[in-house]
């Protein structure tokens, strides 16, 4: 493939983080040959302004999914267990509402196909164990919390007594579900007779020499790795925009893989590109092949439009194979991913909260397959027909996760239109009940997939999530 002169790639990612007023970045690309890129850029802290590095501690939130389900993955490629095993098989107490307890399997977990709707655990946990937060939504949260969400048994007891509908039947429909990600880290523990801290360590951090990575719920162990002082604060922008930083990791103890593991960028970028080559990594199968392929292989369809495998996002453009995903949390916002059967590994990591780096991993797989810098990657297009049945969407929806958000479409002067987040964006149809979020200036800001039923959307999914009607 050719590649892009490092200059060009380096000048291109530096205004892209200058525009965004990120605080702080790291990015990296491993490639065939060995290391291709890596870099900093911003700083890492409030005082000395420090740079980061590729070496720079970060948390990767939710791109730490992928690695509980390549763990179960592992197990099953070895005969331990298999991804069609019930969950109740390994923790008796798990069940959804509607769907008999043996139909729900590690694959719905891995999948994100239990039929578990939105729900506000994740963000009880983090309000009521994280010491010192006082905005107005941790306030939210701490005066509805149930409990305090800090054992999986609470967790596990809030699903079975699930007070919203839930998605249908297991394997139907794909919502996006961190509490189904905290009951696969303890299926982990069940089925491998060790915490999955410890099986990740042994099965995959070590053997990928992945030296700088952990996996902890308050940052302790990776503050014990980072004896050089190379971990990075943690910054989200205030109400006026100003970026602001504390040392504030958010705890939330149950939730574990699902977003507590810390890395870096050359470390994620070593996991993405031996997952890339089937598990060998600097000439050694350090994963076993099959394990990847129960993650991302052939039992999951190559198509435009992304499908969620086990852990990760994958997609096809242009012959190329994409498996990504991101991550966020307080101080966190990253991007990763991998050119399947390509040899390609990627990372992107940001310490601000609620930040958007695409841009910035979009840029390294340009640059590694020669397209220009900036060429967008889209897998959802506008078509000529407008949508048939606009009445059947019109409505209120809403999702549950954290402070309940509300999405209400109807039409105007003949326009469909969503109202969301206090922002009103025009709905452009793509096909088959896909549209994206259009603002004023007709740039696309999300889109949306309506789930129509008896001629009514009975839900939409944004994003990930599916807004149930209310």
């Amino acid at each position: 493939m050719q590649q892009r002169d490092t200059k060009e790639l380096d000048s291109f990612l530096q205004k892209k983080i200058k525009e965004h007023n990120f605080p702080g970045v790291a990015v990296a690309v491993h490639g065939p040959d060995g290391l291709t890129f890596e870099k900093g850029y911003g700083y890492r802290d409030l005082d000395k302004k420090t740079a980061p590095d590729a070496d720079t501690i970060f948390g990767i939130a939710s791109m730490g999914k992928s690695m509980a389900a390549l763990c179960c993955c592992i197990l099953a490629a070895e005969g331990r267990i298999s991804l069609d095993d019930p969950v109740s098989k390994y923790r008796p107490d798990f069940r959804v509402p509607g769907n008999p307890a043996d139909t729900v399997t590690i694959r719905h977990l891995g999948m994100h196909t239990t039929g578990i709707p939105p729900m506000e655990p994740l963000e009880w946990s983090i309000a009521v164990n994280t010491p010192d937060r006082h905005s107005d939504w941790d306030v939210k949260m701490q005066e509805s919390a149930p409990n305090s969400m800090s054992t999986i048994e609470q967790i596990i007891e809030y699903i079975a007594n699930c007070p919203y509908p839930t998605l249908g039947g297991s394997g139907e429909y794909m919502s996006y579900s961190n509490e189904g990600y905290a009951v696969l880290c303890y299926v982990v523990d069940a089925a491998a007779g060790e915490p999955l801290e410890d099986f990740l360590d042994k099965r995959i951090f070590q053997p990928m020499k992945m030296t700088r990575s952990t996996l902890d719920t308050d940052a302790s162990r990776a503050r014990a790795i980072a004896t050089d002082g190379n971990i990075t604060a943690l910054f989200e922008a205030d109400e006026k925009g100003n970026i602001v930083g504390d040392e504030q990791w958010s705890i939330l103890p149950p939730f574990r893989a699902c977003a507590c593991v810390k890395s870096t960028a050359h470390d994620m970028a070593r996991y993405y590109q031996c997952l890339a080559n089937k598990g060998v990594l600097d000439g050694e199968q350090v994963i076993p092949a099959k394990a990847v392929e129960l993650m991302i292989g052939a039992g999951f369809p190559e198509q435009e439009k992304a499908v969620y495998c086990m852990g990760l996002n994958k997609r096809v453009e242009d012959g190329h194979v994409y498996c990504e995903h991101s991550g966020g949390l307080h101080g966190v916002s990253s991007e990763g991913g991998l050119l399947k059967d390509e040899n390609y590994g990627f990372a992107v990591l940001c310490n601000e909260g609620d930040a958007d780096p695409a841009d910035l991993i979009w840029a390294l797989y340009n640059w590694v397959l020669g397209y220009p810098l900036d060429r967008p990657h889209r897998w959802l297009f506008p078509v000529e027909e407008e949508f048939s049945q606009p009445q059947a969407l019109y409505g209120s929806y809403i999702c549950h996760e954290g402070v309940p958000v509300t999405a209400i479409v109807y039409q105007d002067e003949g326009r469909l239109m969503v109202e969301k987040d206090g922002s009103i964006y025009h709905l452009r149809h793509c096909g088959q009940g896909w549209f994206q979020l259009m603002d004023e200036k007709e740039e696309i800001q999300g889109r949306m997939h309506f789930l129509i039923r008896n001629g009514q959307a009975w839900g939409v999914q944004v994003f990930t999530r599916i807004y149930t009607r209310i």
